[in-house]
């Protein structure tokens, strides 16, 4: 069947510009440029054959002709519009389901949640659990928030959110008295306590802060973070540890950080997803706001 109606966008262009009175102000409503509903209107004229609207100095007029075929075609747009909200609505809520690193799901994503939910309450986040040797092929879950670097798996698309700067972490009591921490260099004085997994951080932020040639003696190591901080809390000693999972741990005064110097390591906590579930309009919600977090 030979199909003789217009384009969607060349009608709705003369609709608003028929509401408006001005190809500006649709153009403004449309979000397109005012040149793009002058031509969709003048397209449509040729379209018809006919001439819909008069061109004013001032704006607008709609011709007889014009004004008898708005009076068509503006039932059938408000249809069309009515059905694609009632599509939308009747999607109903969404869940997406995350497998994220435990200590970066209670230090940095939990807390963070009522934001998630006040932004996008049809969209429900519910953590899946993790696996480190995780091979990205679960049909459950739609997400990942894991460390890593820049290998992945060819169908996995992974995006850096948060991780990458490391400070060194001490008990308030350390910066008074004597014997205080004044520089860098004075950390080598405390026992270091090391992450187990990562034990090349303390030589990295040393190194980056100028502290050269140290010979590092770790004093106990941890397999978890939270473990860390607690030892350090618990005056076993010094760490060096990712910023963004100490929050609670700074605002309650239990640690700080003694000097100011961020280094950036090349690991960090990274989205991933599968490319081809990334048209999903959720998960384009959530890498949004995922990133709008570790920024």
């Amino acid at each position: 069947m030979r199909i003789r109606s217009p384009s969607l966008h060349e009608l709705h262009a003369f609709a608003a510009t028929a509401r408006l009175g001005s190809f500006s102000k649709a153009a403004e409503l449309l979000c397109v440029t005012q040149g793009a509903v002058s031509r969709a209107v003048a397209r449509l004229e040729e379209h018809l054959g006919q001439s819909l609207l008069l061109r004013q100095p001032r704006g607008n007029e709609l011709t007889p002709v014009g004004r008898s075929y708005l009076e068509l075609i503006e039932p059938a747009l408000q249809t069309l519009e009515s059905a694609a909200v009632a599509q939308r609505a009747a999607e109903g809520p969404t869940r997406l389901r995350i497998s994220v690193a435990p200590t970066l799901a209670t230090k940095w994503l939990i807390p963070r949640l009522p934001d998630w939910q006040a932004l996008h309450p049809q969209i429900a986040l519910s953590l899946a659990p993790y696996r480190r040797d995780e091979d990205f092929g679960d049909p459950d879950v739609d997400a990942w928030l894991r460390p890593g670097e820049d290998l992945w798996p060819a169908a996995v698309t992974a995006e850096y959110i948060v991780g990458r700067d490391i400070v060194p972490i001490c008990r308030p009591q350390e910066l008074r008295g004597r014997q205080a921490l004044r520089e860098p260099a004075d950390l080598l004085s405390r026992p270091l306590l090391y992450h187990s997994n990562y034990p090349d951080n303390w030589r990295q932020w040393l190194e980056a802060v100028g502290v050269l040639g140290a010979q590092l003696k770790p004093s106990a190591d941890f397999e978890q973070v939270a473990m860390l901080v607690q030892a350090v809390v618990s005056g076993l000693g010094v760490a060096v540890v990712q910023r963004c999972l100490i929050d609670d741990e700074l605002a309650a005064g239990r640690i700080v950080v003694p000097f100011e110097q961020p280094v950036q390591i090349s690991r960090g906590y990274m989205l991933c997803t599968r490319r081809a579930s990334q048209s999903q309009r959720a998960l384009r919600s959530l890498r949004q706001w995922l990133l709008a977090q570790g920024s």
